[in-house]
C-alpha cells in the first residue's frame, strides 16, 4: 500500500505579508487555483496510492480539513502535531499511525508547500524509485538544478545504481554563491528535494538504530493519542518531549539504505517571493504581476495585489505585494530577509504576523471592516450547514444585518429566522449563537459595541467543534 503522507506544519514566513502563521503558504493558492496543499494532493492521483496521511498544527487543522473535502479527499488521518519538532518526528507520528492498518505500508512523504511543473516526470520518478522503497531502501528525490542556488540544501550522489538512481553520498547546507557555483560545475550534486520514499517500518528500525530517543518519545505519544472529531491527537507532553531533527540528520546522513532518484520536474519549495516570480509567466519587460495592477516602465519585478490597485513607474528588481492590511516592498534579491520583519512583528507583538484581516474559522470567515474606539464593523461569512458556538458576551452587544443568504439565530430562549434585509440585536450578556440552515453562504455584518471589543471576550457554553474554552488562540468566534 502506497501512501502519500504530506508535512504541513510550516508557517511560510517569507511570503510574508499573504502567508501567515494562523494561514500559511500551503493553504493558499499561490501559484494557480487551487492551494499548495491541494495541488499536492492532486499530484499523487496519478499514482496507485491509497487515502493519505496529514500532519499539521493544532491551529491549521479546519482548514486543512475543509481543503480536503473540498477536493473530495477523505484521508487515512489527520495527525495534529502538540509543538513543531521538524520533519523526523513527524514522519515517525505517520509511520506509527500507518503500521496500526499494514505492516508493508509505503510512505511518499511529501511536503505539502511545493511547486512541481511536470507531474508526468514526477510520477515517473516515484515509479522508478518503488521498487527500491519496496526492498528496503529509504529513497529521497534530487532536482537536477538550473542554478548556482544558495537557497535549498544539496545532495551529493554517490555510484550510479541504475539509470537516474544513485547511492546517497552526503547531504550539504545551503551554500553561499561560490560553493553553489561549484557544485554545478561538479555535476554530482542534486537540490534536496524533501520528498521521500519508505517503508514505514524501515523507517522506523533506522530511526530506532540512529535517533532512539526521538523514536521512544514519537511511540508514547502515540500511544497515549487520543481522537478527536476527525483527528488524531498525539499525547501533549511525551511529544513535547522529542528531540528535533530533520529527517536528512536523524536518519538519511547515517543510514546505509540511502538512495537518490535524478529528478528534472520544475520543481521549486516556494520558499521566498522571488521564486513566485522566476515560475510565473512575465511580460516582455520581465514583470510578473497578479491581482489589480498598474505598470510603467518597471522591470524585472513581481506584483501582487489582493484588495486594491497598486501602481508603479519606473522600478526594477523589486517585490511588491498588497493585502488589505498589510504592503511589502523588498528588493527581488533581497527577499530571503522577509523572515526578519515577520521576527519584527511578533517583538512587536502586532497581529499582522499571525493573522490576516479575513481569519477563517471551521464555520467560515469573519473580517474586520472599521475599529475604532468603543465599536467595531465586521463582515461575517457562515458555510451552509455550519454554525457558531452558543455563546456570550460580557462587555460588547451586537447588531447582526443579512445581507444573503438565511441566519438561524439563538438569543436566550428564543430561536428565529432572518431572511436578506433583515436584521436583530444581540445584548450584551445574552447566550446567542448564528447558523446558517441554507444550502448557500450566509454573509452578514456585525456590529460591536461597548467598552472592550477583544476576541477572547467570548464565554462557550456549546460548540459543535469541540474547541476548548481555555484553547486562547481558539478565543475568536
Amino acid at each position: 500500500m502506497l501512501v502519500p503522507v504530506l508535512l504541513s506544519g510550516g508557517v511560510g514566513s517569507r511570503l510574508w505579508p499573504v502567508s501567515r502563521e494562523l494561514h500559511p503558504k500551503q493553504l493558499l493558492p499561490l501559484a494557480g487555483d487551487f492551494s499548495m496543499l491541494q495541488d499536492t494532493l492532486a499530484r499523487t492521483a496519478g499514482l496507485d496510492a491509497a487515502d493519505p496521511v496529514v500532519v499539521c498544527n493544532d491551529d491549521h487543522r479546519f482548514m486543512v480539513a475543509e481543503q480536503l473535502r473540498q477536493i473530495n479527499i477523505e484521508p487515512a488521518a489527520l495527525i495534529l502535531e502538540p509543538a513543531g519538532r521538524n520533519t523526523a518526528p513527524a514522519v515517525a507520528l505517520a509511520a506509527l499511525q500507518l503500521l496500526k492498518q499494514d505492516a508493508q505500508a509505503l510512505m511518499l512523504v511529501l511536503p505539502a508547500d511545493h511547486l512541481i511543473q511536470d507531474v508526468e516526470a514526477f510520477t515517473a520518478a516515484v515509479a522508478k524509485a518503488l521498487p527500491l522503497a519496496e526492498s528496503g531502501r529509504l529513497m529521497t528525490f534530487g532536482v537536477v538544478p538550473t542554478q548556482p542556488e544558495t537557497g535549498y540544501g544539496y545532495i551529493q550522489c554517490g555510484a550510479r545504481e541504475a539509470e537516474a538512481v544513485f547511492d546517497l553520498k552526503r547531504f550539504v547546507e545551503k551554500p553561499d554563491a561560490e560553493t553553489a557555483q561549484s557544485y554545478l560545475d561538479a555535476g554530482d550534486y542534486l537540490w534536496n528535494s524533501g520528498m521521500f520514499l519508505m517503508r514505514a517500518a524501515t523507517y522506523l528500525e533506522q530511526l530506532r538504530q540512529h535517533a532512539p530517543a526521538m523514536l521512544e518519545a514519537c511511540e508514547a505519544a502515540m500511544a497515549g493519542a487520543s481522537r478527536d472529531l476527525d483527528f488524531v491527537r498525539p499525547e501533549v507532553a511525551a511529544f513535547s518531549a522529542c528531540p528535533s531533527d530533520s529527517i536528512d540528520y536523524a536518519v538519511m546522513e547515517k543510514t546505509d539504505l540511502g538512495a537518490v532518484v535524478s529528478l528534472d520536474c520544475g520543481w521549486s519549495d516556494i520558499g521566498a517571493w522571488s521564486a513566485l516570480w522566476e515560475v510565473a509567466q512575465r511580460d516582455a519587460s520581465g514583470n510578473a504581476s497578479s491581482g489589480d495592477v498598474l505598470l510603467d516602465n518597471c522591470r524585472n519585478s513581481y506584483f501582487r495585489s489582493e484588495s486594491r490597485l497598486v501602481a508603479a513607474t519606473g522600478v526594477s528588481d523589486l517585490v511588491v505585494v498588497e493585502t488589505a492590511d498589510a504592503v511589502l516592498v523588498a528588493d527581488r534579491n533581497q527577499v530571503q530577509d522577509v523572515k526578519r520583519l515577520v521576527n519584527a512583528l511578533n517583538e512587536q507583538g502586532r497581529s499582522e504576523a499571525q493573522l490576516h484581516a479575513r481569519v477563517y474559522r471551521p464555520w467560515g470567515s469573519y473580517e474586520s471592516l472599521v475599529v475604532a474606539e468603543r465599536f467595531q464593523v465586521k463582515r461575517i461569512v457562515v458555510n451552509p450547514g455550519e454554525k457558531l458556538s452558543l455563546q456570550m458576551h460580557h462587555h460588547r452587544a451586537e447588531h447582526w444585518v443579512v445581507v444573503s443568504g438565511t441566519a438561524e439565530v439563538t438569543c436566550e430562549d428564543r430561536v428565529f429566522m432572518l431572511a436578506e434585509d433583515e436584521s436583530t440585536y444581540i445584548p450584551l450578556g445574552h447566550k446567542h449563537r448564528l447558523a446558517n440552515p441554507g444550502r448557500i453562504p450566509l454573509e452578514l455584518i456585525e456590529v460591536q459595541s461597548g467598552a472592550y471589543l477583544g476576541e477572547d471576550d467570548i464565554v462557550r457554553f456549546e460548540d459543535v467543534y469541540g474547541r476548548q474554552q481555555a484553547d486562547e488562540k481558539d478565543q475568536q468566534e
